[in-house]
C-alpha cells in the first residue's frame, strides 16, 4: 500500500490553514506526574484489565474537578487475587462496590472521591502517582438531558411540555 501524502487527507485548503497553525503552535510540555496532595477528583470509570504478569485487576481512572490541576486525570489500580482482596474491597466498598457483579457494569456517574496522592520514585528514578487513599465525598447527580427518552418512552422535554416529568409518572400515562 503506498503511504499517503498530506494532501491526500487533508481537506482543500487545509494544508495552508494546517501550516499556519504548525508555525504558530508551541510543542506540548511532557506530562509530569502530578505532585503528591489531595485532590478532589470524579471516578470516570472503572475497567477490568490484566496487568502484563497476568495478574488481574480492575482500574479506576479519576479526573481532578478542583484546584490547579483541574481536568488531569489519575488511575488507580486495585487486585483480584486473594492476597489484595481485603484491600480490593476497602477501597471499591467506599464507591459503592460491593460485590463482583458490579464490576462487569459501568461504575454510576458523578461519584466525587478526596483522593491522597503520592509520588513513587522507580530504580530506573523515573516518578509515578500512587493512590495512598480515598474516601467518598459525594455523588452529583447528573444533569438531565432534556432530550433523552424517559422511562415512559417519552423524551424529557416533551413530558415537560404536558406539564408532567418522570417523577410523576410511573411506568406509563398519568390519569
Amino acid at each position: 500500500m503506498a503511504r499517503k501524502s498530506l494532501s491526500d487527507i487533508l481537506r482543500a485548503g487545509d494544508r495552508e490553514k494546517l501550516a499556519s497553525a504548525w508555525n504558530s503552535t508551541e510543542a506540548a510540555k511532557d506530562l509530569l506526574p502530578l505532585p503528591k496532595g489531595d485532590y478532589v477528583a470524579t471516578v470516570e470509570s472503572g475497567e477490568n484489565f490484566n496487568a502484563q504478569t497476568g495478574t488481574p485487576g480492575y482500574k479506576l481512572t479519576f479526573r481532578i474537578v478542583e484546584g490547579e490541576h483541574t481536568g488531569r486525570r489519575f488511575w488507580h489500580d486495585v487486585w483480584l487475587t486473594e492476597a489484595a482482596l481485603s484491600m480490593t474491597k476497602r477501597d471499591l466498598g467506599k464507591i459503592g462496590v460491593t460485590s463482583l457483579d458490579q464490576l462487569e457494569r459501568p461504575l454510576p456517574q458523578g461519584i466525587v472521591c478526596a483522593v491522597k496522592l503520592v509520588l513513587l520514585t522507580d530504580d530506573d528514578r523515573s516518578q509515578h502517582n500512587k493512590v495512598k487513599s480515598l474516601d467518598l465525598l459525594r455523588i452529583d447527580v447528573p444533569t438531565r438531558d432534556p432530550f433523552a427518552p424517559s422511562t415512559n418512552g417519552e423524551h424529557q422535554a416533551d413530558a415537560e411540555h404536558r406539564g408532567t416529568d418522570d417523577s410523576e409518572v410511573e411506568g406509563g400515562e398519568p390519569e
